[in-house]
């Protein structure tokens, strides 16, 4: 546990010199700042009022800027480190293989979520000092949401990074990944997939699988509990699952895809030719 606890801190160190990281935090922070300077939480967005619609926007934003993020930054993280011979460097210390690639694998999870976080408790601040009402049962469930949606996307590109030895076949395996989430992000879509005469129940759970529209479905049901906004498809999340029930699927869901996902970056990690 101590050399994993050292190889998180290593990684937290070395990501917070790295010219992404600041990127990273430029993009959350001055996403908030332009929230506050074109006064969103003092407009209507879809009849949302208060702190709720700057969490809504906030949503829309986060759903397709982190998801990318986090692929692009961490899929280097394995090969980048095998593609310098730093993986070398580090296995010549008595440091196991298993504390070294869950250690990145902390470390590197703390720097992409805490930030995103920040970013948020910013936001309500702001909100609150401008008298908007806080609300809280939405602000936790929103944080559970980012930290799977987090989670999913950290084990995906541990998973590509174990896999690759190149870093930029890596980057380029993270970017077909994040289009091929993007692509079946709307369940709107679905339409024409409908054309082919698939069943509903089978094309809706085949988009359920996608943890981006896992996440942006349950996201939507904190402020739309009916789910009004992504229509007809409503009716059957709401009969299957229960407001409730998807709102604990949305986070457990993703978190154990993410999960999945990481012990066979794991296994390959492993089995591969480390050098």
């Amino acid at each position: 546990m101590k050399n994993l606890l050292l190889i998180a801190k290593l990684d937290i160190k070395e990501s917070m010199r790295s010219k992404w990281f600041l990127v990273y935090l430029l993009v959350f922070g001055g996403l908030m700042a332009l929230f506050f300077v074109t006064g969103i939480t003092d407009s209507v967005v879809m009849g949302f009022t208060g702190l709720s619609r700057l969490l809504l926007v906030y949503m829309q934003v986060t759903i397709v800027i982190l998801p990318i993020f986090i692929l692009i930054t961490t899929v280097k993280s394995i090969s980048g480190d095998r593609e310098s011979s730093i993986l070398e460097y580090m296995l010549s210390f008595p440091v196991s293989l298993k504390d070294y690639y869950w250690g990145k694998m902390a470390g590197r999870f703390t720097i992409v979520f805490l930030p995103v976080i920040l970013a948020l408790l910013l936001g309500i601040a702001w909100g609150i000092f401008k008298g908007g009402e806080l609300p809280w049962k939405m602000l936790i469930l929103y944080t559970a949401l980012i930290f799977a949606l987090c989670f999913v996307f950290l084990g995906i590109a541990f998973f590509i990074s174990t896999l690759v030895k190149s870093h930029d076949v890596a980057l380029g395996a993270s970017f077909v990944v994040w289009i091929t989430l993007l692509a079946f992000i709307d369940i709107a879509l679905i339409g024409l997939m409908l054309q082919n005469r698939i069943s509903d129940e089978i094309i809706i759970f085949l988009a359920l699988l996608n943890p981006m529209e896992v996440f942006r479905v349950g996201a939507i049901s904190l402020f739309d509990p009916e789910l009004t906004v992504i229509g007809p498809v409503a009716y059957y999340i709401l009969d299957t699952f229960g407001h409730s029930l998807f709102i604990v699927f949305s986070v457990v869901y993703p978190i154990v895809l993410g999960m999945f996902f990481a012990a066979l970056g794991y296994l390959s990690f492993k089995k591969r030719d480390l050098l």
